[in-house]
């Protein structure tokens, strides 16, 4: 019997490995709270707005993130693709590497992702060298042509952003898993570790959450806490889960013995 192992099962994109599976927010708590949270976490992204890249040394977020952890510059503020390609020159500019998560909403109450805007961007960067990780709302025809543009992975949300509620959007992330042959990756309203670990057992290959941490009462404790049921989720899944009756029960110990006795 082969045992499949987590400590060697690195998620990979476009080439760079990854021994954790949690990609941390870092948009909604103090710069202080950073490092404390990416330790507690075992997190080797993070994600950064552009805007908070900024050249004041004690308010630069840059100065908080430990080295070695790869950084996530998203296009947070963008409306459309050419926006999402300014953003993400600058992020380059700034030193933040090639990796890019491309965010474009026109709703500004739910805050849903534009997708057609999406794949253009994700086009263009694509071409200039970036790795386009592009947040989009989960859509089999948009993920093909995302694949097709050159996309590095997909994020499909869970739920609206910042929501907390969870995968409102399990059935079609699952389409996702089963077609997609990049890493599904989701993001957006992911609130609870209980729900990661759900969407780790559906087969998706990493975890985005960042409310979910900021709005806890212990932000590093939260972290840990998602931390171990990402790990419990990959290993549940590599593992096999057993299956579910539509119907009745099934008893766990041989019964026939007892009956005839």
């Amino acid at each position: 019997m082969i045992h499949k192992s987590t400590t060697n099962d690195p998620l990979v994109i476009a080439g760079h490995e990854f021994n954790s599976r949690f990609i941390l927010g870092s948009g909604k708590y103090s710069l202080e709270l950073i490092d404390s949270a990416i330790n507690y976490a075992g997190a080797e992204m993070i994600t950064l707005a552009v805007r908070r890249a900024n050249t004041t040394k004690s308010e630069n977020i840059l100065e908080f993130i430990p080295q070695g952890v790869t950084l996530l510059p998203n296009t947070s503020g963008a409306r459309n693709a050419e926006e999402a390609v300014r953003i993400a020159k600058l992020a380059r500019e700034l030193g933040c590497g090639n990796f890019v998560k491309i965010e474009i909403m026109q709703d500004s109450k739910y805050l849903l992702p534009e997708n057609n805007e999406t794949i253009k961007a994700t086009e263009i960067l694509a071409k200039e060298g970036f790795i386009v990780m592009p947040y989009m709302y989960p859509d089999l025809n948009v993920a093909r042509h995302l694949v097709n543009a050159g996309a590095a992975c997909i994020m499909p949300l869970g739920a609206p952003i910042g929501s907390n509620r969870g995968l409102s959007t399990a059935d079609f992330i699952q389409i996702l898993v089963d077609e997609i042959e990049l890493p599904i990756i989701v993001d957006a309203g992911i609130g609870a570790p209980s729900q990661a670990c759900e969407a780790m057992e559906m087969g998706v290959d990493a975890i985005m959450a960042n409310t979910a941490l900021a709005t806890a009462g212990d932000i590093p404790l939260m972290a840990s806490a998602f931390r171990k049921a990402i790990e419990a989720g990959r290993e549940a899944y590599l593992s096999g889960l057993g299956r579910v009756l539509a119907r009745g029960a099934e008893a766990s110990d041989p019964l026939t013995g007892f009956l005839r006795d």
